[in-house]
């Protein structure tokens, strides 16, 4: 049984890809007490209270992360937050910084001191694989929110307010994913762009992610930063898996854009514990709150770093395609 079970739960960024999958899932599996759907876009808002059909169980904030207030208002008798709001994409945080700092950034410290104020008792905070080692002004916003979320365990001792992480690859299905790009150009008969014919990503599914999530609800003290084993494709494998035999060309790397991605850098890796064929967790530098390393823990060897061209799990063509098919 999922300690949301009969609880009052708020999602920030809740009318997005993970948001619509995570509430279905609470829904239909976990059946909170209330579920509060925090965004800023009414549109969004409307279309999922008709998906979900006005399921009584939910409640519609609209607001911003940047309004510690609202989020204030919002979070009264909330249990449990997950935090999924932010701004995404990395050519246009190249463009717009600040932008992406002040929702990113500013708005995560915004949810952990509205959290604390509120006696949330758990919050865990969604990031990314381009969070390690980050190269582009995303990641860099996404590492510091990372930071602010552990560090936030320090002043909310007191409070009894927790924050854990989870940091995982990129989403099949998601708004953002290729994957729809890629069929787009492919019904056209159009050749699909390749950045570099070497690129490799880490890839999860989204009932993958919702399941991640809930598990390290249960399992977290606050502090840890959750890592997924999830398998790597190169991406001209994704590519064919998605519309077979069809041509593609290279065009570049773009601005902030990695040939491999990284979940745990080489400096991360001493502090990591595979805790068991499904995760890592990466544990915090300084604990005042009474964290202890879980007993399952194993440490991983030393020099340890996980990135996508060096995993030791890949998809294989017919594996993705298997995928698409069912749940893509």
């Amino acid at each position: 049984m999922s300690i949301l079970e009969g609880s009052s739960i708020l999602i920030t960024g809740g009318t997005g890809s993970f948001g619509k999958a995570f509430i279905t899932r609470l829904l239909n599996d976990i059946n909170p007490r209330r579920v509060v759907i925090f965004s800023r876009d009414e549109l969004k808002q409307y279309e999922c209270r008709q998906l979900f059909r006005d399921d009584p169980r939910l409640r519609w904030f609209l607001g911003d992360i940047r309004d510690l207030d609202r989020l204030r208002r919002a979070m009264h008798r909330v249990d449990y937050v997950v935090h999924a709001a932010a701004y995404k994409q990395v050519d246009t945080a190249e463009y717009n910084p600040f932008e992406f700092v002040k929702t990113n950034v500013l708005g995560s410290q915004n949810v952990i001191e509205a959290s604390m104020d509120c006696g949330v008792k758990r919050v865990v905070a969604l990031s990314t694989d381009k969070a390690s080692s980050p190269i582009n002004l995303y990641g860099a916003t996404k590492l510091t929110a990372d930071k602010l979320f552990i560090s936030g365990n320090h002043y909310a001792a007191s409070y009894g307010t927790r924050f854990s992480v989870v940091r995982y690859g990129n989403v099949m299905g998601s708004r953002g994913s290729v994957i729809p790009f890629f069929r787009k150009l492919a019904l056209e008969g159009k050749s699909l762009p390749i950045t570099d014919f070497r690129m490799t990503r880490f890839f999860i599914t989204l009932p993958q992610a919702v399941q991640f999530v809930l598990d390290s609800f249960d399992h977290m003290q606050g502090g840890e930063l959750y890592v997924p084993r999830i398998p790597s494709m190169k991406i001209t494998d994704l590519a064919q898996a998605v519309a077979p035999g069809a041509e593609m060309h290279e065009i570049g790397l773009r601005p902030g854009e990695k040939l491999h991605e990284e979940m745990i850098s080489a400096e991360e890796g001493r502090r990591a514990l595979k805790l068991n064929d499904s995760r890592f967790v990466l544990q915090p530098d300084l604990a005042t709150w009474g964290y202890t390393a879980p007993d399952h823990g194993v440490a991983v060897p030393a020099g340890f770093h996980y990135t996508s061209d060096k995993n030791d799990q890949w998809y294989s063509g017919e594996q993705m395609m298997q995928i698409l098919a069912t749940e893509v």
